[in-house]
């Protein structure tokens, strides 16, 4: 008999013992990563995802290519402050001109605010704000406008270089996808993004109960 054919006794039962094997091996790593791809796509839309700067509007406070923590839970619980960096979706008024990517902006007018820009400061609800994150004082005149129900002001710490509300109105709260929280790189730069706006007269912060 040849060596090709010798079948030690109970070597067809082994044989189907190690492909059943294999097979619940790669059942169990499908399914790891299915979960993985599922957990990662939950979390990305819940909770959090990460960004890059694409553009020099958030200077100097966000440079070129900065990647950035988007968390999305606080707004689940309470409503954007003044001086939050937020993510958002194209509004309206910027699908109409065929834009389709977020934006990042930093919040300045809530709700039922009144804000207007002139002699190179931001003004709201009669205040001026304080504004230490800025690039330069805004070069032009806006406003006075009321913010809508439900809806905020933004602008780019970069103001002279920056496409924002004072160029096509206001951000939908249902259009934000979260706040921009902690710069994971470069490593130089690591750290949290949480610098707000004071009102000058007061020097209190310019959060939603200052008005």
């Amino acid at each position: 008999m040849s060596r090709d054919c010798f079948q030690p006794q109970g070597g067809e039962n082994l044989e189907k013992q190690q492909q059943v094997g294999k097979e619940n091996f790669l059942v169990e790593i499908a399914k790891t990563l299915a979960m993985a791809v599922v957990l990662s796509i939950g979390i990305r839309t819940f909770v959090a995802e990460a960004r890059y700067i694409p553009s020099s509007s958030m200077e100097p406070t966000l440079q070129i290519n900065d990647r950035l923590i988007i968390e999305k839970v606080s707004y689940r619980f309470s409503k954007p402050q003044r001086g939050d960096v937020i993510v958002f979706n194209a509004t309206p008024a910027l699908e109409a001109q065929n834009f389709r990517e977020a934006f990042i902006k930093r919040i300045i007018g809530l709700p039922g605010d009144t804000v207007a820009v002139k002699n190179g400061q931001v003004i709201v609800n009669g205040k001026v704000l304080r504004e230490f994150y800025i690039k330069e004082p805004p070069n032009y005149e806006y406003g006075p406008v009321k913010v809508p129900e439900n809806e905020y002001l933004v602008l780019g710490d970069n103001r002279n270089n920056s496409y924002d509300s004072h160029y096509w109105g206001f951000v939908p709260e249902d259009k934000i996808i979260g706040r921009a929280i902690i710069r994971f790189w470069p490593p130089q730069r690591i750290g949290m993004i949480n610098e707000h706006p004071v009102f000058a007269e007061t020097g209190k912060p310019a959060t939603e109960n200052s008005k």
